[in-house]
């Protein structure tokens, strides 16, 4: 006797502000939006470092490390067997990258949107900055010109 079970199709995991994601692809996609962070790097539930640097970085390749230096980090999700999305009391999120008795906290220090802001501020001042040397310079040229004797 044969037995047919219907195919059905499994939703996608939704994760909101809290769970567990396996997904390398998931993974970096939470992290590739950081900037600023805190970093707690624990190891038997034993403090081996804290900081606050900027994530340079996040990529996944299994034949690199996960660097943590000169208030920087470079983040491989291979590095870790998962992530946790945990909030705090006061409702802000924070990352644990989990690997075998190993931790890795990052707590943002700034928001996707934050950053992206200061990105547009940063580009628009440089704008307006450029603008004003191309317009001295042509004041200058200007200038030159109607100096000159006939």
């Amino acid at each position: 006797m044969t037995y047919h079970l219907p195919e059905t199709q499994i939703p996608a995991p939704c994760i909101v502000n809290t769970g567990v994601v396996v997904n390398k692809h998931d993974i970096r996609q939470l992290l590739s939006d950081l900037g600023r962070v805190r970093y707690v790097y624990t190891h038997d539930n034993q403090l081996q470092s804290e900081g606050e640097g900027d994530v340079i970085e996040v990529f996944a390749n299994p034949q690199r490390s996960t660097l943590v230096a000169n208030q920087t980090l470079y983040l491989n999700i291979y590095s870790f067997d998962y992530l946790e999305l945990q909030q705090s009391p006061e409702a802000e999120a924070y990352f644990d990258l989990v690997q075998e008795s190993t931790r890795l906290r990052l707590i943002p220090l700034s928001t996707p949107l934050q950053e992206r802001r200061e990105r547009c501020l940063d580009a628009n001042a440089l704008d307006a900055m450029m603008e004003q040397v191309f317009s001295a310079r042509w004041d200058a040229e200007i200038d030159d010109d109607t100096s000159e004797p006939f």
